[in-house]
């Protein structure tokens, strides 16, 4: 019998590949090898896979030697190219300096094919926020960003939005008795919600996986900080629309926008620092952006994880619609959600399979319905993609920063905020001031530099918004 042990002894790696050595010298054993000539067969297989890709006893073990030894050499090829390569951008006029640059080193990595920069870009953590960045064979954790699939869901409601004058306090106690807002924000276990996702096996799939169920459990149907919210508003739409299923009109109608609260914060933690411990001799100005080769184990298993957190963030997002809407009497006509910090296969035209990363930037493919919010008192808007070429099938995922949370701080006011708001209509629960909507782009001028990435095809206007409490209130 050839174990595991001796495998390791005789200098093979654990991984995958050893459970396929496994099972090759056990067939060789039963074929009559001595030990010691089995193991030699196998370390001829490692050492020259290409010779036995057709032999029926190692020829699994031979395609996973090959695909072990392109990852490590994908993994070694820590070099920039000398040059970055070129991408498009949208609203060039919006994007400040440093978030190009930021752009241009993520271009000039070994594995990026293609990029570009929606008109909401800014500065983020290892790519800029609002870019879309294509790899071959490989995922980036922080181009997928920390807040895992952080989603935007819009409820549609058969009522009209005058309701809200109507009833103001029904709607205002649904949103803060039905939601849970900021850091570590969980329900207590006797008033939980449920949903299927809690039960996917997939959460005992790992080791990194297994531990963040319990997270799962007390955080689902929350809300983080910062520009996360839930609010009432009303969707106009000028024009009837057949996907929808909805006629022109005013309607009221539920914007959600949050992620995959810690179990996405602990994955994209672990994660970007296990990819930069494979990466040592990788530039430092592209440390935050190493890579993991998807046909590597760590690959599979970040892969396995983003997905499952995209799940959770989508169940998040129904259980907070489900409470707030029950709370009012309300079930909806429509809804229209998407990701916006994730990672999608997807073919480029020239045929290449790569691995689009959107980080705050939304799908806009052919048709594709999105949804791109304002600010706490600026419109959000209901858009259909068109897939214009060069954009990576994506627009941006809201206005964007035009003041990093320290210079709102400092140079934004209580009442210059509440003023804002007042002159809109529009009622905030919670919200910090570094969420002021003067810290942030016009979203009109936002729009109107992607006309070419999305057509409109409503506009949400808020008016009861709940946001994460600052200190000493409620």
């Amino acid at each position: 019998m050839i174990t595991g042990k001796i495998l390791k002894l005789n200098g093979w790696p654990e991984g995958v590949v050893i459970r396929y050595a496994k099972e090759a010298a056990e067939r060789l054993l039963a074929d009559g090898l001595e030990r010691d000539a089995a193991l030699a067969r196998l370390a001829a297989v490692r050492a020259q896979p290409a010779d036995y890709l057709g032999d029926p006893r190692l020829g699994a073990l031979a395609r996973a030697c090959a695909q072990a030894s392109a990852v490590e050499a994908a993994a070694t090829d820590d070099d920039l190219r000398a040059e970055a390569l070129p991408y498009p951008t949208w609203g060039a006029e919006h994007i400040d300096p440093a978030a190009r640059a930021q752009m241009q080193v993520a271009l000039r990595l070994p594995i990026s094919v293609a990029g570009a920069l929606m008109p909401d870009a800014h500065v983020g953590y290892g790519v800029p926020i609002g870019a879309v960045l294509a790899t071959e064979g490989a995922v980036i954790p922080y181009a997928v960003g920390v807040d895992i699939a952080c989603r935007m869901r819009l409820s549609v409601y058969p009522v009209s939005p005058y309701v809200l004058g109507q009833r103001p306090g029904q709607f205002r106690t649904a949103l803060l008795e039905q939601t849970r807002f900021g850091m570590g924000a969980a329900w207590s276990p006797h008033n939980r919600p449920e949903h299927p996702v809690l039960d996917d096996p997939a959460w005992r799939a790992t080791r990194q996986l297994r531990p963040l169920l319990n997270t799962a459990f007390a955080q689902l149907g929350t809300s983080g900080t910062g520009n996360h919210f839930v609010e009432w508003g009303t969707l106009h739409l000028d024009a009837p629309d057949a996907g929808l299923g909805l006629a022109a009109g005013d309607y009221l109608a539920l914007l959600s926008h949050s992620g995959s609260r810690g179990v996405g914060f602990k994955l994209a933690n672990y994660y970007s620092k296990l990819a930069e411990s494979l990466h040592p001799a990788l530039d430092r100005q592209a440390r935050q952006l190493a890579w993991l080769p998807l046909a590597s184990e760590a690959g599979a298993e970040y892969w396995l994880a983003m997905t499952l957190a995209g799940q959770f963030a989508a169940a998040n997002h129904q259980v907070i619609h489900a409470r707030v809407a029950r709370a009012v009497g309300l079930q909806a006509l429509a809804v229209v959600e998407n990701h916006h910090n994730f990672a999608w296969r997807a073919t480029l035209p020239d045929g290449r399979q790569v691995i689009v990363h959107r980080k705050g930037a939304t799908p806009a493919g052919p048709g594709v319905l999105g949804v791109i919010p304002g600010s706490m008192a600026d419109p959000g808007y209901l858009v259909r993609g068109k897939g214009a070429p060069g954009s990576l099938d994506s627009a941006s995922h809201g206005a964007g920063r035009a003041m990093g949370r320290q210079q709102a701080l400092r140079t934004l006011t209580r009442p210059m905020r509440d003023d804002y708001l007042r002159a809109r209509g529009v009622t905030l629960l919670g919200g910090g001031l570094d969420e002021a909507p003067q810290a942030y782009k016009r979203i009109e001028a936002v729009m109107a530099a992607q006309a070419a990435l999305v057509d409109v095809v409503g506009r949400f206007t808020p008016a009861l918004v709940r946001m994460a409490d600052e200190p000493g209130e409620f």
